[in-house]
């Protein structure tokens, strides 16, 4: 058991290293596109660790089928969700942001 519990606890390291670099991607970054490109990717891949975590920790049972479709239905709507709010931003003509020459 000691093995499962090691790959349980490196799986929910790395999602809340992954989610912590997201949030100070949304702290820093200067507009809306990077700050989107950072959560979306970081909280995707966060949220996916944990649940892969706790799939292994609780075994095959109906949980862990309830867990896989929750990962399922994340990974297909999280990038999707991030790229609709990014194109419906850019649609409406809000500008990319620039270095500005010093």
């Amino acid at each position: 058991m000691l093995g499962f519990d090691l790959i349980i606890t490196l799986f929910l390291f790395g999602g809340a290293f992954f989610f912590t670099t997201a949030t100070i991607g949304l702290l820093r970054f200067p507009d809306l596109f990077t700050r989107l490109h950072a959560t979306g990717k970081g909280d995707t891949l966060g949220a996916s660790l944990i649940l892969i975590a706790l799939a292994i920790h609780t075994g095959f049972s109906p949980t862990t089928v309830k867990i896989i479709v929750m990962l399922i239905f994340m990974l297909l709507t999280s990038p999707v969700a991030t790229h609709a709010i990014s194109r419906a931003v850019y649609n409406k003509g809000i500008e990319i942001w620039k270095r500005k020459e010093v």
